[in-house]
C-alpha cells in the first residue's frame, strides 16, 4: 500500500470508454474505446486500501491475492503483477472481460464508495503481460507416464488440462465442436471476448503439451468406458447445457428456439463457419424470454443482425439500483447493471410472464393491439410459425411467487422466440449409459470432497458436477481439480500443485 490516503484522494471511479452504439452494432469487435490501461489506471489502483481483511479474496472463487497486485498496478511494475495474479489464475484475460466481479461487490471500500476497478486492473495486468512478452509456455522439466483424458474445453475444462500438463502428464483434451472454448467459443458472442483470446491461450497450452482434438463427441465417436480404458484418469468437463424448456401452449410452433441454438450460429457467420441451426434474427420482430446475461446476449446479438425489434422479458422486477437491506455488504447483491447491449436498443419488460405462443389468426383476433407501430408485419401465418406471444403482468403472491393480474393480458409481435431460463443439468445420457456414474438430485454428476464421482478415476469438475455458474467458478474448480487428479496419479504425493479445495467449500457470500 504505496499511498495510506489514496482512497481518500480518489473518490471517483473510472470506467472504460465505450465506443459509439451507432458504430458498434454494425461490427462484432469488442464494444470498448479503450484498453484498461490508461493515464488513470494507476491512480484507480491507488484507491485501494490493503484491507486488514481483504474481503475482495473471499469473494473470488480463485482467491486472487487482490491488495497485492493492485499495489503492483500502482507501481507499474507489470511483470511482478502479471507473476502475482498468474499464481492464482490461468486466464485472468476471461474473468477479466466477462465475470461479474464478485470481487467488487465485497471490496470495504464498497461499504461507503465505488469499489476499487479490481476487474479493470485484472484485464490491464493479463494484456500487457501478452504485450510486452511475459507470458510464455511452461512446459514441465520432467514427464511422467501417466495419462489424463479431459471431456470439455470450456473454461473448466482448459484450467484442469493447462495444470496436469505443468504437472508432467500427458493430457489430451476431447471437444465435441469443430473449435475450442466450449461457450466462450459459441456462446458468448465476439464482441463480448474477442475469440483471438481463447486462440493465443490454446497456442500457450499446445506448446507447454497439452493435446487436443476437436470434432469428437465421447459417448458417440469414442464410448466413455473405451476413453477409460485408454487412460489413466478422467475428468468430466462438459458443463451444463441441457436448456429449461417453457411447457406452454403453442410451443411446438416453429420459430421458437433455446438460445443456445441461436448464439452459437452468430459466431459460426462471423468467423466464416457454416451455421448449424441457421437462425438470424435479420428482419424479425424477436422476443428473448429471460433477462439474464444470456438473455442480454441475445438482444446485442439480434441488434447486430438487424432484427426489427427486440423485447426481453423477465418475470421478476427490476433489479434495486443500491443493497437492498436483506442482501448487506459483503453479501453479493443483486443489482441493476444496465449491459452494454441494453444500452444498444431493444426493450425490457419485467414482472412479465408468458401465457401461450401465438400462431393463429383466430387466437391473434382474441387480442386488440392498441400500438399500430409496434404491430407493424404482425401478421398471423396459419402454416405453424409463431407470429406473437401472449403476456400478462405479474405480483407477488400469498399462495406463490407469482400471482398473474386480471386484465393485463396482452399479445406482442414474435417472429423469432429465443428461450433463455436457464439449464437443468449436463447431457449425461452417454455417460451414465456406457460408464454408469451416479447422478445428484438435480441430475449433475456427483462427485466428493475431491471431485471424484462413483467410478474410480472418473472426475468431475466446473458446470456438469456444480450445476450452472460463472466462468470464474469453471476456472477455480478446474484448478483444484486438477490437483485431486494428480494426487489420485501420484502415488509419492510430490505434486507441486496446491492441494486441491473441497468441491463443499462455498464462501458464504456467493450466490450458488
Amino acid at each position: 500500500m504505496g499511498d495510506p490516503r489514496g482512497f481518500l484522494k480518489v473518490r471517483t471511479r473510472r470506467e472504460l470508454a465505450e465506443r459509439p452504439i451507432e458504430e458498434r452494432i454494425k461490427d462484432w469487435f469488442d464494444v470498448h474505446a479503450e484498453s484498461g490501461l490508461q493515464p488513470w489506471t494507476r491512480e484507480q489502483a491507488a484507491r485501494c486500501m490493503d484491507c486488514g481483511t481483504p474481503f475482495c479474496m473471499t469473494g473470488c472463487p480463485l482467491g486472487n491475492v487482490i491488495p497485492e497486485w493492485n499495489d503492483l498496478v500502482r507501481q507499474g511494475k507489470w511483470e511482478d503483477a502479471y507473476n502475482r495474479l498468474s499464481q492464482t489464475s490461468n486466464f485472468p484475460e476471461f474473468t477479466g472481460r466477462i465475470c461479474p466481479a464478485l470481487c467488487e461487490q465485497a471490496c470495504v471500500l464498497g461499504i461507503h464508495q465505488p469499489p476499487t476497478m479490481i476487474k479493470n486492473d485484472e484485464v490491464t495486468i493479463i494484456d500487457q503481460a501478452w504485450e510486452l512478452g511475459y507470458v510464455k509456455p511452461l512446459p514441465p522439466q520432467r514427464l511422467t507416464d501417466q495419462t489424463v483424458a479431459v471431456v470439455g474445453s470450456g473454461p473448466a475444462g482448459l484450467a484442469v488440462a493447462q495444470q496436469l500438463t505443468r504437472a508432467g502428464h500427458t493430457v489430451v483434451v476431447y471437444e465435441k465442436d469443430d473449435a475450442l472454448g466450449g461457450l466462450m467459443r459459441y456462446g458468448i458472442p465476439n464482441f463480448k471476448l474477442e475469440k483471438g483470446l481463447i486462440d493465443r491461450r490454446i497456442e500457450q497450452m499446445e506448446a507447454e503439451g497439452t493435446r487436443f482434438r476437436t470434432n469428437v463427441e465421447i459417448g458417440k465417436d469414442i464410448s466413455w468406458d473405451e476413453l477409460r480404458d485408454r487412460y489413466d484418469a478422467v475428468v468430466v468437463a462438459i458443463g451444463s447445457h441441457v436448456p429449461r424448456d417453457m411447457k406452454i401452449p403453442g410451443r411446438e410452433l416453429d420459430g421458437i428456439h433455446f438460445a443456445l441454438d441461436f448464439l452459437p450460429d452468430a459466431t459460426r457467420r462471423v468467423f466464416g463457419v457454416k451455421p448449424v441451426n441457421d437462425i438470424t434474427a435479420k428482419d424479425k420482430h424477436v422476443v428473448v424470454i429471460g433477462g439474464g446475461d444470456t438473455g442480454s446476449d441475445c438482444l446485442g446479438t439480434s441488434i447486430r443482425q438487424g432484427a426489427k425489434s427486440v423485447t426481453v422479458l423477465q418475470i421478476m422486477p427490476k433489479e434495486p439500483t443500491s443493497r437492498p437491506d436483506n442482501q448487506p455488504w459483503p453479501t453479493f447483491a443483486r443489482l441493476y447493471q444496465k449491459t452494454t447491449s441494453m444500452a444498444e436498443g431493444g426493450e425490457y419488460l419485467y414482472n412479465t410472464d408468458s401465457v401461450n405462443f401465438v400462431g393463429s389468426e383466430e387466437e391473434q383476433s382474441k387480442v386488440t393491439i392498441e400500438d399500430s407501430a409496434t404491430a407493424e408485419g404482425f401478421v398471423a401465418d396459419e402454416r405453424g410459425h409463431v407470429t406473437g406471444l401472449k403476456i400478462v403482468n405479474v405480483a407477488p403472491g400469498e399462495n406463490g411467487p407469482f400471482t398473474r393480474q386480471p386484465g393485463t393480458e396482452r399479445v406482442i409481435p414474435a417472429d423469432l422466440v429465443l428461450i433463455s431460463v436457464g439449464f437443468l443439468h449436463p447431457d449425461t445420457t452417454t455417460l451414465v449409459d456406457q460408464l454408469p456414474v451416479e447422478l445428484d438430485k438435480r441430475g449433475n454428476i456427483a462427485r466428493n470432497d475431491n471431485f471424484a464421482t462413483s467410478q474410480d478415476g472418473v472426475f468431475v469438475c466446473g458446470d456438469a458436477g456444480r450445476g450452472q455458474s460463472l466462468v470464474v467458478w469453471a476456472i477455480a474448480e478446474g484448478r483444484s481439480c486438477a490437483a485431486a487428479v494428480d494426487e489420485y496419479l501420484s502415488s509419492e504425493k510430490t505434486s507441486e500443485l496446491p492441494a486441491p479445495i473441497k468441491a463443499s467449500d462455498r464462501p458464504m457470500m456467493l450466490p450458488r
